[in-house]
């Protein structure tokens, strides 16, 4: 019976350490050839970022008249859908985390911000949100770069003539990852 107790004791042990919270407060993580930043919200939402990016705290505007660009209920249409990238974008995200990560968040989706460069349609910069109480918060940070890595190079857009007149194009989707 207590070898039972004393398994059971190491088994909680090690399921909290794999449970290590990242993102309890704002910092820096400096990693091996890249920095990311941790922003947290008194309201604990965790922007978490490449510290390179600097569309993260810029807002959209046109680039002839620097008037901030509103999207409307109606919707203004800044590229055209396509529906491989929005596979591939899926796709990357999946694959990005381990069999036991995705145990430890199914259920949970967190925000993937994408900025897209107006002229090229390619990702320059890529941030992510959730909640530094969840699952997600327990995930390190190289996960969070290698999807960034792989959507900058593998996801694009066709852009519409409005899309091309904005300095950046704001485009988000919160997922589960399967």
């Amino acid at each position: 019976m207590r070898a039972l107790i004393i398994i059971n004791m190491l088994f909680c042990v090690t399921y909290l350490h794999a449970q290590t919270n990242y993102y309890t407060t704002t910092k820096t993580f400096y990693e091996s050839g890249y920095t990311y930043q941790c922003d947290v919200a008194t309201s604990k939402l965790v922007t978490l970022y490449n510290k390179s990016n600097k569309w993260i705290n810029t807002f959209p505007v046109y680039k002839s008249t620097g008037k901030n660009f509103i999207q409307t209920d109606a919707g203004i249409k800044l590229h055209e859908l396509d529906n491989v990238m929005r596979s591939k974008r899926f796709s990357i995200v999946n694959s990005a985390f381990s069999a036991s990560e995705k145990q430890r968040i199914k259920g949970h989706d967190f925000t993937i911000i994408m900025y897209v460069n107006s002229s090229t349609g390619k990702v320059d910069e890529v941030s992510f949100r959730f909640v530094n109480f969840g699952p997600f918060a327990t995930i390190p940070v190289s996960v969070y770069r290698k999807i960034e890595t792989e959507i900058k190079k593998n996801i694009w857009f066709t852009l519409t003539d409005e899309g091309r007149k904005l300095n950046y194009i704001y485009y988000w989707w919160a997922q589960e990852p399967k």
